[in-house]
Formats: structure tokens, sequence, C-alpha cells
């Protein structure tokens, strides 16, 4: 597929897969669908009408909103029309929208719900760039530049009538150097940063990564995590509309399961969260069963783990252990596989650490698991597994045009067509990310086996370096902790001290039902919390999570939390990372006292 802008790839889809369906979405209780050929005139409409409100070459735009068919179309109208599209959670804060917007310099923006609209709202008197905000659930807003997609539309068509569209015009001068869209990062650390991705960037990054995941025209994928994140973005919005694929829009994002069995999607991009929380359902249910069924499940994932390894490795699986996973998948994997639709081929992990148990035990399941690396700087896919050659633990070989080396301690480098053109308005930062030679600075410290496969080990800025000079990495250790079924949220500290400690928000639906069948009493969670039996809990699920750790890399103490890390207290970036410093900052006296 040789395409090098977005323009080309939206005009070669909507050409040669007319009549098949490009996206199914939730509306008015049903889930109905709409084909490449309607979205190419949905599209041109909403670029005459972004024409018809004055758009420009280059505009910037935002796009504040959930997942939507409307997001999918607005993104492209802009695009094909020349404009850039800024992308914003719309989990921010009005402040925190208000920075992005004026360091972006957006002209317009989409909003999604009445919600972003009185975000918005709040602070639009500040924002005297904004000419227009666009509400795509089409509410009457009191404010003179406040429309409705729909009023958007009807622009759109009156242009129309009365000249010839000029969509067609906009793509072919596309150049495949343009700015395509600005992405900010989260901002885990400090400011966000503007992530400038050219054309070319995009669909370099498109092409591999549907080689690499083998996505074709018959696959239907589930659209659940933001849009606003270049991973979504791309694995879920771009590369699925290149080869004719169908995407579906859920109305509730946080239904998945539910989502799955109505759509039967054969691939589901996800974030290991979502992974961890079916791993510990799995668990919670399996350790409620009769001492031979557990073992019966056991023996079933040992089997699965068998064949996985052996299948992703080229070896013969042999004829008893093909008969003996053909009994462990009739008497359990397929329970669990039935819950997730009956076309389900496999899962697509990215955006953080996926913990190997969990992989381990869902991939020998039959449920497979694609994890893949990236960053939002290379648009964002630099590697990823490969069905029938998937090695558990690793984030899998760089895709086919991107290069890949590290420094000696150990920090992965980038290089390759999907890699940024730079931060808007920042050059300081954009020359701090490059080497002199020209490789990004990915921040991450890995490994690279013999076969070119990578294993990421932790941000370069987070590795902890303890008061003996032993190095941890605490992802790892974070990403265990929260398999458990008694721990929603963790965060390893140590760093110059002389023993690791950890902040530790519980899993409170699981705790408190497990009080309400104990008879344990409580009226606030600071009164359950301190509860003997519940520090009973903790200390054996803290101690049964260190095994097979080395001594220094062990917790030995540990806060338990009353409340969650959240986005709104600015403990969380959007797209869910802890803020370590912050969090940090928030506890310190708490984590003083683990040191006392």
């Amino acid at each position: 597929m040789e395409i090098e802008t977005l323009g080309e790839l939206f005009i070669h889809s909507t050409e040669k897969y007319a009549t098949q369906t490009a996206y199914e979405y939730e509306g008015q209780g049903i889930w109905q669908d709409i084909t490449y050929r309607e979205v190419y005139r949905k599209v041109e409409q909403l670029s005459e009408g972004l024409k018809a409100y004055g758009l420009k070459h280059k505009d910037h735009i935002g796009i504040m909103a959930e997942n939507s068919l409307n997001w999918a179309l607005i993104d492209y109208a802009i695009i094909c029309s020349k404009g850039v599209p800024v992308t914003i959670y719309p989990s921010l804060t009005a402040k925190q929208a208000k920075w992005i917007l004026l360091h972006s310099e957006a002209k317009y923006l989409f909003c999604g719900s009445r919600k972003e609209a009185e975000k918005i709202l709040k602070v639009c008197d500040d924002l005297p760039k904004i000419k227009k905000v666009i509400l795509l659930n089409n509410d009457q807003a009191q404010h003179k530049d406040f429309i409705t997609l729909e009023q958007l539309f009807i622009a759109g068509k009156e242009r129309m009538e009365s000249t010839l569209p000029t969509l067609k015009d906009d793509i072919n001068s596309i150049n495949k150097d343009d700015v395509a869209t600005i992405i900010y990062t989260s901002g885990t650390t400090g400011t966000p940063k503007g992530v400038m991705l050219t054309h070319k960037n995009i669909t370099s990054n498109i092409c591999d990564s549907v080689e690499a995941l083998e996505i074709n025209k018959d696959d239907k994928l589930l659209a659940f995590l933001p849009l606003s994140h270049a991973f979504q973005r791309t694995t879920s919005h771009f590369a699925p509309f290149a080869v004719g694929s169908t995407v579906c829009y859920p109305k509730n994002k946080l239904k998945v399961i539910e989502n799955m069995t109505e759509v039967n999607p054969t691939i589901l991009v996800t974030v290991p969260r979502l992974l961890e929380k079916l791993y510990t359902r799995i668990i919670s249910k399996v350790e409620k069963k009769s001492n031979i069924k557990q073992n019966i499940f056991w023996w079933a994932v040992e089997r699965g783990k068998k064949i996985f390894k052996k299948k992703n490795s080229g070896q013969s699986v042999g004829f008893l252990l093909e008969k003996q996973y053909n009994i462990a998948d009739q008497l359990v994997f397929s329970k669990v596989k039935e819950k997730l639709g009956d076309s389900l081929n496999y899962m697509i992990s990215g955006g953080a650490p996926l913990p190997k148990k969990v992989s381990s035990m869902l991939n020998g399941m039959g449920i497979e698991i694609i994890e893949g690396y990236g960053l939002t700087e290379t648009s964002p896919v630099v590697s990823g597994n490969r069905l029938g050659k998937n090695k558990i633990g690793t984030v899998g070989k760089p895709l086919p045009s991107v290069e890949v080396k590290t420094r000696k301690d150990g920090e992965l480098l980038i290089k390759g067509p999907n890699v940024m053109k730079g931060y808007y308005k920042n050059e300081e930062q954009t020359q701090k990310v490059f080497t002199e030679d020209g490789w990004l600075i990915s921040g991450d410290i890995v490994e690279i086996d013999e076969d070119n496969y990578i294993t990421i080990t932790d941000r370069k800025k987070h590795i902890i370096v303890t008061a003996s000079g032993k190095n941890v990495a605490p992802n790892q250790l974070e990403g265990n902790l929260v398999t458990s079924k008694w721990i929603e949220q963790a965060l390893v500290i140590g760093n110059d001290k002389k023993y690791l400690t950890a902040l530790v928000v519980p899993s409170f639906p699981n705790l408190e039902d497990w009080a309400e069948d104990n008879n344990i009493a409580w009226d606030n969670r600071e009164e359950l919390l301190s509860n003997p039996k519940v520090q009973e809990v903790y200390d054996h699920t803290i101690k049964e999570s260190m095994e097979g750790y080395a001594q220094f890399e062990r917790i030995r103490k540990y806060q338990l939390l009353p409340d969650e890390f959240t986005i709104e207290d600015g403990e969380l970036t959007p797209s869910l990372k802890i803020k370590r410093e912050v969090v940090l900052d928030k506890y310190s006296e708490l984590i003083s006292e683990m040191y006392n």
C-alpha cells in the first residue's frame, strides 16, 4: 500500500471499500452502521461546513469528545480540508483544556457533550482565537460562538449547492511532510508537549502496523480507548480504515465485555489494566471453586501455556498435548472466551507494561495478547509481537520501517519515518529528545535479545536507585501488585532509601464485600483500613506478591490509602498513568513515617 498522506488513505478506502461497513455505532438503543461511501459524503459535507464558517488551510482545530462516529468523521473532515486536529482528552479540567487550546492556537473546537461544553463556557472569554465551538450532541448553548453539529452539516449542504466541493482538491494538495495532527503528551512530569506528527509519520506507521498485525477487510474492532490517544487513533481508527475493516463505537465505554458479546469483534485494542482486571476476575472465581475444580483449572492453564510456547517457537505440539489442550479448552477456556464474543482472534495491548503472569495465563487460555510498544512521538508504534511468533514478556520486534539501538545504560534510541517532526513551539525540548545524529531518545530502559525482541525494564526517570546503589524497576513491582484482587493502584518508593515501600490503594468493592462476609463493621474507609483483619489480608498479599524477587527488590513497608488516585485530583494523567511526583508530594508525611 503506497500511501503517503491521510488524505490519500481516505480517498483510497472510500472508493475501494465503498459498499462495505466502515462503522457500527449505538444510536437510539440499537446498533446502526454506515458504509465507506456514506462516510465520504458526510466528511465532504462537514468539510464544506467548516469552510463556510471560515476554516483556512493549516488552521488548528481542537477535538474534545468521547469516542463516537462523529469523532471519526470530524477527524477526517479536518485532515482532508488541510486543517490540523488537536486532540484533547475530555477528562481534562477546564484549566488544562484552556492551556492546550491557547498553546496550540486553535481556532475552532469540537465538544462532545454538555459536560465538555460547560467546561469551555467557563474559560471561553480567555480564548480569543476560538471562532466557533461546535457541539456534537446538538445541544443549544447560550453563547454567540457556539453552534451545533447539525448547523455545520446544514452550512456544508448549502455551500455544496452553491459551489463545487473542493475536498478532493484539498486532498491532492496535501504534502507528506505537512503536519497532520498535534497530540499533547500526558505530562507525567510537567507541562504537556504538543507532538507534531506529519502525514508521512502516521501513514508509514499505519502501513507497518497493518502488515505486522495482519489486519484486513474482514476484521471488526471495538474502539473503547480514547481516540485522543495516539495508540488508539492509529491502531483502531486509521489502520482499520486503511484496509476496509469495520470499527464499532459503543455508547458506554465502561461496558466493554457486554459490548464484545454484542458486536463480536475480531480484534480488541486494549490496555494492561483491563487485562489485569480480567485476570483477577478469573482468579477470584476459580478461588471460590472446590479444590478439584481448582486443580482442573490450573492443569488446563499449564497445558495451554505449553502449547502456546511450542506453537510460537516453531516446535511440534504432539498428539498427546494437542488432545489435552482440546479437553482443557472444552472444560475451562471456552466458558471464559464465550464472554469475549464468538469471533475474537486477538487483543492488542499497549500504553503500559503488561505483567508477565497475566499475559502468560491469558495466552495459555487461548485469549491471544499481542503486546506492543510505542510513544506519541513515534506515531506511536515502535514494536510489536507477531501472530505465531509471540514472545511473552517482550513487546516484540521493531516494525519493518523502524530502527532501534541502545545506549550503554540500556536506553532505547529510535529512528524511522514514524518519528515526529518535533514539539510545537518548543524547539528547546525538541533538541533534547534527539541525539546529534538524529535518533529519538525514548527515555525507556530496555533489553534487546538475539532475535531483536525488545523487553521494557522501566522509564529511565522512574528507576529507583536505593541507598546501597541497587537499581529497581518500580513498574514491574507495581504491575505485579495490581494483579491482586485486593489492590487497585500502587506506587513503589525507595530512591536513596535503605529499603522499598509502597502506597497502596485497595480494590474497595472487593474489600468491602469481604468485610461484609466476615462481619467487619465500619463507618468509613479509614476505619475499615485500620482493622487488624484487613491489615492481615494486605500483609499476606504484599508478601505473596514479592515472592521471586531479590531481597533488595521487596517491599518492606506499605500504607493503605482511603482514596483512589484520580485525574481530577491531578494524580493521574488522562491515559491513567500515575504522576509520581504529585503523589509523592501529596503523601510525603505518610512516606516519611514508613522510613522512621
